[in-house]
Formats: C-alpha cells, structure tokens, sequence
C-alpha cells in the first residue's frame, strides 16, 4: 500500500496522513471506523472458542453470555496494554505496536480435553493460569532468547500460521465448519461478493473508501446476506442491554497434569506471537520488531491470559488476521486501534450490541478476511527473502516446512510418535516452530551465509527505495 506522506515536515500532518503515523490523534470520524474493522474482523473468532469449550461443559445460556463478555472485555483491555504499555523500570508489558489481542484457538484442544476429563469450566482456568507464567519466562528472559529467533525462524512461524489461516478464511468463505450449506452456492455469491467488493474499494477507492475498506465490505457483505435471507436476528433480540462480568464467578480449580499441558501451548503462543509482532513491524515500518517491543507483546500475551483466567475466557493471543489488516491498509495509528478496542471492551457490558456483532454471517467474514490472511503468509516469505537462500537456508526451510507443515498436524500419520513429541506435532505451527528453532541451531549460519543474508536484506531496502 502507498502511504501517504506529508510533504512539508513543517507543516502539521492531517488526520488522513496521521493514520499511516504509529503517534497522533486523528479526529474521531476518522478513527472510529478504522478501529471498527479490526473489531468486525476478530469479533466471531474471539468469541467462538468459548461458545466451543460451553457446549462441551453443557454450559446454561447464562454461563455462555458471561464467557462471551469475559472474551470481549478482556481482549479490549489486553489490546489497550499492547498499544500503550505498562512500565515497570527499565521493563515493559505491551508492545507499543497496533497489536490486537483476542481469544486464541489454538488452546481449544487441550482445554476441551481437560474439559473432558474434570467436567468442569474451573479447572481449564486453573491449568490457562499458572501455565501462562511459561510464556511470561519468556517475555521477561526474551533477551537471552533472542538468540533462537532470527528472522528465518519467525518467517517460517509467519508462513505457517498464513497457511492455517488460509484454511479458517476458505472455511469461512463457504459458510463456516460444519455448516448444512457449507459450500452451497448462496453463501459463495455473498463471499464472491464481498471479496470483489473489497477488492475494488482498495485498488481504487480514495480516502476512507480506501483505509476502511474491510468495513465497507463488511457492511455490504452483510447486506448482500440479508438479500439472501442469512442474517439471523434472533440473538440479538434474546440478548439483554446491560451485564457487568465480574472476577472469579467460575472458580480456579488446579490439576498438574492441565498446568502441563497448558505451559507447553503457551511457548507456542508465545512464537506465534512473536512471529505476528515481527509480521506488523516488518509490512508497517519495513524492519524487524525491537527486543523490548517483542519482550513487551510475549509479555502483554501472558499478563492478558492470566486476566482471561480470572475473568472466565480461555487465553489471549495476539490475531493474526488484525496484523494482516494493518498490512494491507498501512494503518498504524494506535488511537485508530484503540477506538476499536474501546469498542471490543464496551461489547462486553452490552450483550445486545456485542449480539449484533455476532450476527455476521460467516461467509461474509469469509469473503473479507481470505486476502488479510495470505498477507501473513506473504510477510513470512518476506522475512525469509531477508535472510537469503543460502545453501544453508534453503535446507533449514526444506526440514522445517517438511516436518511442520507435511507431517504436523496429521493424527494418524503420527500416532506412533513417542507422546511428547506426538504432543508437538499434533498442531502444525507448534512443531514449524520447534523444528525451525531446532535445525536453525544444529546448523548455524556461517560467514558467507552471513554475507549473503546481509547482501538480500541491502537489495530488499535498495528496492523498496
């Protein structure tokens, strides 16, 4: 995308050029609608992994609501900490980058399994609270850790998680998993439709036609569905105005074996959000993300998850379709960001509102969000180019891309796998990640790998000049 920039450093910037400017207020009428797309593009995702955990549990409707508050509520606050962090001496919580915090999915198989096993809410909380302590380690050790994260590493993570991504975007595209018309032709116009739509507004809309595009094309989308008969209003008519969700209304219960399982998804978390931090500072301000704003947004991912335990909502993590937004569009103002955060935290006191939200048909979200996840996967193979395809690369892409993403994530190809590594291999990016860490250090970088990396990186800077 080509920002637009302010000719005269003099002169003060306006609210359009501001919002391509990580500082500053634009005007509300500017803001407002940018922050609202990330919220329109996170919203069913940050809520369905509780609404999977409560039909598990048997959860009564009231149960579901304020899980569904808990999940908004604390992933607009979390956001707030990534944007504007907390300091605490020469350390920080929070990135400082237009980060955007929700309910991660990837903690839903091992909280349905403990679900399972305890039947009760209380003791998923339990094992997502002292197991996020795993990711803080990280966060607050990151700088002695550094050292196993280069960029090929977290381009490999970023091309995995596009790829994942890409599979939830094509679900959604045909009406969402396990839909009775999942792939019929009624909800593939209304996602045609809307992608086209977008498509159209970003190659050549001007102004806010241009930066608020996914949000036109949300409300479109949601338009072309109504035509079509898929909006269904019942919720929002069942839902009441006001709720306040308060601290421990499911109790904490603690099983080791839950703990366990917990801390090793939350490492996982932890590279996945790494890898998302990079992807933001690599498309927004073409460079790699600091040590702090890494350490701070592992840390903010941690802090925010242990919140989300308090409160009754699974874990936070940092989306990976927002970051993709904010590479699309250039946006990168955080009090753009943050009037949708403020938004995504109001939802939780009005479950009419968050209702209407919810009320998005999934191949609407399909349609609009299909091209925001290949930017993940894009910005992955743009850390990679950086690092060069040395000899030496292009084998630790060949093992890791052949391990994480041919033989991960296949239940049956894998049974036989001693159980820890069973467990790694069970989610693809968690083993992309531990294989691309692993190979990486069993076959460091030489001095001419090193010169051939550093050759790639002054051509890529070159170009974008």
């Amino acid at each position: 995308m080509v920002k637009q920039a302010n000719t005269n450093p003099q002169a003060p910037l306006t609210d359009e050029q501001m919002v391509y400017q990580l500082e500053g207020k634009p005007k509300l009428t500017v803001a407002l609608p940018l922050g609202l797309q990330h919220v329109l593009a996170m919203f069913a995702s940050n809520l369905a992994p509780m609404l999977i955990i409560a039909g598990i549990l048997g959860s009564s409707g009231a149960d579901k609501v304020l899980m569904m508050q808990a999940a908004m509520v604390v992933s607009g606050l979390t956001t707030f900490v990534q944007l504007y962090p907390l300091k605490i001496g020469n350390r920080q919580i929070g990135a400082g980058l237009p980060i955007v915090m929700g309910t991660s999915f990837a903690f839903v198989p091992t909280a349905a399994s403990v679900a399972g096993t305890y039947g009760t809410f209380g003791a998923v909380l339990g094992g997502a609270m002292i197991g996020s302590l795993s990711e803080g380690i990280i966060g607050f050790f990151y700088k002695y850790l550094e050292r196993f994260f280069p960029p090929l590493v977290i381009g490999c993570t970023l091309i995995t998680i596009g790829v994942h991504l890409l599979d939830v975007g094509r679900d959604y595209f045909a009406g969402g998993t396990g839909a009775k018309d999942y792939g019929s032709w009624q909800n593939l116009t209304i996602a045609f439709l809307t992608f086209i739509f977008i498509v159209v507004l970003q190659r050549f809309g001007k102004g806010i036609l241009k930066t608020a595009a996914l949000l036109f094309g949300l409300v479109f989308g949601y338009c072309v569905a109504f035509f079509f008969g898929k909006v269904d209003f019942a919720t929002i008519s069942q839902a009441g105005w006001f709720s306040l969700p308060l601290p421990l209304h499911f109790r904490p219960e603690f099983h080791l074996d839950a703990i366990i399982s917990f801390a090793a998804l939350y490492v996982v978390s932890g590279l996945e959000t790494i890898g998302n931090t990079s992807g933001i500072t690599v498309a927004a301000f073409d460079r790699e993300a600091t040590q702090k704003e890494t350490s701070g947004a592992i840390m903010a991912d941690a802090g925010g998850s242990f919140l989300a335990s308090i409160f009754g909502a699974l874990p936070n993590t940092a989306f990976g379709q927002n970051a993709g937004i904010v590479s699309m569009t250039g946006v990168v103002n955080k009090w753009c960001i943050a009037t949708g955060a403020f938004v995504l935290t109001i939802c939780g006191f009005l479950p009419k509102l968050g209702a209407i939200f919810a009320s998005i048909p999934n191949a609407v979200l399909g349609g609009s969000l299909i091209s925001v996840f290949a930017m993940i996967f894009i910005n992955g193979i743009k850390l990679i180019a950086k690092s060069g395809f040395s000899e030496r690369n292009v084998l630790v892409l060949g093992i890791t891309f052949a391990m994480g993403l041919g033989l991960a994530g296949h239940a049956d190809a894998i049974k036989g796998l001693w159980g820890p590594l069973r467990f790694i291999f069970e989610d693809g990016v968690a083993a992309t990640c531990m294989v691309a860490i692993l190979v990486n250090i069993l076959f460091p970088m030489d001095k001419d790998d090193r010169g051939k990396a550093d050759k790639a990186a002054h051509e890529e800077i070159l170009e974008d000049i």
